[in-house]
């Protein structure tokens, strides 16, 4: 799911004009009509995002928060704007700029999906501010305990902790028995230990929660190469597939099993 995309020209022109209005030559029709409603209405919000989203439905992130800056350079404090961005950056994959904006937005509003995403990309980074996000969101009460408990399983997978990690797992599905993202981080966990037959138990759980759990495929073929069982490994492989058939990483097991797609 890596992105990276450079639109330095479009983000040149979108900085040094005025107006923020690129020549309107060979521009598309629907970025025209919107940049000409952000002209008529300078002050809505409203049309902005609908203009950064045009952006970011055509995977220009690049442009997307060129557009957003722009915006924020007349409105720094708000919260909306600053969301925007480091949902953008988090998207693209600018993992150290996510993390500012998002801590720009926290600062500003620190609502629980806020501290949720930040949370999140501090455990992939292994910053330990991951915990102090754990437990402000479950401090808001037990709606959110479960999210905090996903990432300090989060933390302590990515400095390879791996017990730690799958017992808040556990305890995250313990409180919410349809959280098939913490069933899967901690298959990943058990694999990671060598505990295939756990894994498989794990994932065939998450199964029974969503019948259509691609990663869920994935994994139980990861799991079954392991242990030497390379038609069930096929087999879940291929259903990963027709669930998803632009799921790279199990056309990619295939074909190193010899199997063409």
């Amino acid at each position: 799911m890596n992105r990276y995309f450079l639109f330095f020209f479009a983000v040149l022109l979108a900085s040094c004009n005025n107006n923020n209005s690129a020549s309107t030559a060979n521009m598309p029709e629907q970025e025209k009509n919107l940049r000409d409603q952000v002209a008529k209405y300078p002050d809505s919000l409203v049309l902005k995002e609908n203009l950064i989203q045009y952006f970011r439905d055509n995977s220009n992130y690049g442009q997307a928060i060129a557009e957003t800056d722009y915006a924020l350079k007349k409105d720094s404090s708000n919260e909306r704007l600053w969301y925007m961005k480091a949902t953008l950056l988090s998207e693209n994959d600018d993992t150290l700029k996510a993390i500012k904006a998002w801590e720009r937005t926290i600062s500003i509003k620190p609502r629980p999906e806020y501290l949720m995403s930040l949370g999140t990309l501090y455990a992939f980074t292994k910053d330990p501010l991951a915990l102090g996000m754990s437990d402000l969101l479950m401090a808001y009460g037990p709606a959110t305990t479960y999210q905090g408990l996903f990432i300090k399983g989060l933390y302590f997978t990515s400095i390879g902790d791996k017990p730690k990690a799958q017992a808040f797992f556990d305890q995250c599905i313990r409180l919410d028995y349809t959280n098939i993202l913490a069933f899967r981080e901690k298959a990943i966990a058990e694999y990671d230990m060598g505990q295939y037959e756990e894994a498989i138990k794990t994932l065939e759980t998450a199964l029974q929660v969503k019948k259509s759990y691609d990663e869920a495929y994935y994994w139980l073929g990861r799991c079954f190469e392991k242990l030497g069982k390379k038609e069930e490994a096929i087999d879940s492989y291929k259903i990963a597939l027709q669930l998803s058939p632009d799921y790279v990483e199990p056309k990619d097991a295939l074909g190193k099993l010899g199997v063409v797609q």
